[in-house]
């Protein structure tokens, strides 16, 4: 199957490709990235795949794509919530006007669209765990982004018969996540001894998923989903923020007096949870729990300075000097 990956680039659309190449089913596959700050060419550096630079929002470009491939699986996205709080223009264009520019084209093409988004846009959960079958209740700028993309994705099946389908993840972390995310960003804090900013008192819980966990069960739902259905994909480990920062410490050898309770997010969301037992029907399961993951993740960062090296400089400095109200160390 010929793939176009839009946002191939990008965190958990270059570990998807990465994924399909190493298993031996990445022939053919196109990868389309806008390459803004947090999708770079080098996350594919060594892969046999064309990369495309453009915009999904790109009526022209993305048709002569999608007419070269038998599927389209969809990761651009803006997708970090504290920019949406600052600018969430941008994440309506690209999260929303992108996708219904993707679905068009797949539709008129007769192919598979598999739309990859998030737990979200369910909003907050005080106990047990969102089913696909509970209400969309987004409540952040990217959230909400996120959840018109899916809505239009549900109308295109809907009305047209378009073959779609949605992956909803929990936070995925692993390697190649932009430091602008908590744990990337706490594990090269730890590592240059700068303190960790932490929202609120970091009660905030997640469920966490290794990103190569995600990765097969989006193959698993392309290869096995039903047109119009939506696959939840939650991680096996539930964490408050607080303990993820702790666990990060202790493996980078830094003790709690890095930790900076800071001002919390606008309307931050108190606990995401996801059922997953929709796409464990389908055959998957997660293979990595927290504890390993994230000692994975550690030692990838550790190892790979000249990958995150140019991130901590230029608009990422100004970027969080803004956001927390400190500066990183040289």
């Amino acid at each position: 199957m010929k793939l176009l990956v839009t946002g191939g680039a990008g965190f958990i659309g270059s570990n998807f490709v990465h994924h399909m190449v190493e298993s031996g089913k990445g022939d053919g596959i196109v990868v389309l990235d806008k390459l803004t700050y947090a999708g770079r060419p080098e996350n594919i550096d060594g892969l046999d795949v064309e990369l495309v630079e453009g915009d999904i929002c790109d009526r022209d470009l993305v048709r002569g794509l999608v007419d070269r491939v038998d599927a389209v699986v969809n990761f651009a996205a803006e997708s970090h919530v504290d920019r949406s709080i600052e600018s969430p223009g941008e994440f309506i264009t690209t999260d929303v006007f992108g996708t219904f520019v993707l679905l068009e084209a797949a539709r008129d093409a007769g192919i598979r669209h598999l739309q990859i988004s998030t737990d979200e846009v369910y909003g907050s959960i005080d106990r047990g765990s969102f089913t696909e079958a509970s209400p969309i209740v987004p409540s952040s700028p990217y959230s909400a982004s996120k959840a018109g993309g899916d809505l239009i994705v549900g109308a295109f099946q809907h009305t047209y018969g378009a073959d779609t389908l949605i992956a909803r993840a929990s936070n995925n972390y692993g390697p190649q996540q932009h430091p602008e995310k908590l744990i990337p960003l706490a594990v090269l804090n730890a590592l240059h001894g700068d303190p960790i900013p932490v929202y609120g008192d970091g009660s905030q819980v997640r469920n966490w998923l290794f990103v190569r966990d995600f990765c097969t069960a989006i193959e698993r739902v392309l290869d096995q989903g039903e047109a119009g259905q939506v696959y939840n994909v939650g991680g096996p480990d539930e964490l408050p923020n607080i303990e993820v920062v702790e666990a990060i410490l202790e493996l980078t050898g830094r003790d709690e007096s890095l930790i900076e309770h800071v001002g919390d997010r606008l309307g931050h969301d108190v606990r995401y949870s996801l059922a997953s037992e929709k796409t464990e029907g389908l055959g998957w399961q997660a293979a990595v729990g927290f504890r390993e993951g994230i000692a994975r993740t550690v030692e990838w960062y550790r190892e790979n300075e000249a990958w995150w090296g140019p991130l901590r400089s230029g608009e990422y400095r100004e970027y969080y000097q803004r956001q927390y109200g400190q500066a990183l160390a040289e």
